[in-house]
């Protein structure tokens, strides 16, 4: 079986407080997007992973898909099983959320193959498990993000009938580490803002990651500002980064960019 994990973008991500277990409560637009990574799944004598396309720093037993076979064995130890062929397209560190969609996607297709019965709910646990980003993929729709992340209230999609434009500029950041170096919490509205005039978001929807990260990588905000000059309506870092995305009513003309880094640009129906 074949199937195409998706990318995802953050519209605002607003650290609204610290839990105590450490982590951080949060609130975020999570919006799919069409960038693809390809996941083709055979059945096979024993499980193994096969890569190509862009690189992956992790390593076999760090790769998301391997830690959602293990959770599955946990469930059931009779699964067949299966050599996964992962084509990555999708920049890892990079704040679109490839890696979770991958692991989601797997997933799902795992639960449909060996017809193991897990609902919506039951497969957002076991990618809970997994990561932050990953119970998204599983119904995967334009979603208000709250608690750790891991909490959806759907909305209709608020970037529908428009051009979405990524910019990687190959810098990895940690979301581990960006995490740790929050300081400020900020009490958010991200969810009125959204589903509110997009004219206003240049001024009102903030990604608290920006203001933080923007200091050791000054590249990123030279390219934001680029983006606003060639007619972007809004621009911003998604997730804790380090991809850039720009909305706008008609395609960007930004092909003097295109030799330095990599451009993704979409229609969203």
């Amino acid at each position: 079986m074949i199937c195409f994990p998706n990318a995802k973008i953050n519209l605002g991500l607003s650290i609204v407080g610290k839990r105590k277990d450490g982590m951080h409560n949060i609130e975020t637009c999570i919006v799919p997007i069409p960038l693809f990574d390809i996941l083709e799944i055979k059945q096979s004598h024993k499980f193994s992973i096969e890569q190509s396309g862009l690189q992956i720093p992790s390593g076999y037993e760090d790769n998301l898909i391997t830690k959602v076979w293990k959770q599955l064995l946990l469930h059931d130890k009779k699964i067949k099983p299966v050599n996964v062929f992962l084509y990555k397209n999708i920049p890892t560190g990079s704040g679109l959320g490839g890696g979770s969609s991958d692991a989601a996607f797997f997933l799902k297709a795992i639960n449909s193959y060996n017809a193991l019965g897990l609902n919506d709910a039951d497969m957002e646990a076991i990618a809970a498990i997994i990561g932050t980003d990953c119970p998204f993929f599983i119904k995967n729709i334009a979603s208000i993000a709250t608690g750790k992340g891991n909490v959806f209230s759907s909305i209709s999609n608020p970037i529908s009938k428009i051009y979405v434009t990524i910019l990687f500029p190959n810098i990895h950041i940690s979301t581990v580490e960006a995490y740790s170096r929050i300081k400020l919490c900020n009490k958010s509205v991200i969810q009125d803002i959204v589903l509110g005039d997009i004219s206003m978001w240049k001024n009102k929807l903030k990604n608290d990651f920006e203001e933080l990260i923007k200091n050791d990588f000054p590249e990123i905000s030279k390219i934001k500002n680029t983006l606003y000059y060639k007619g972007a309506i809004f621009a911003s870092l998604t997730g804790s980064g380090s991809a850039l995305y720009a909305i706008s009513h008609k395609p960007l003309n930004i092909d003097n960019l295109k030799n330095i880094y990599s451009i993704w640009s979409v229609f969203i129906n």
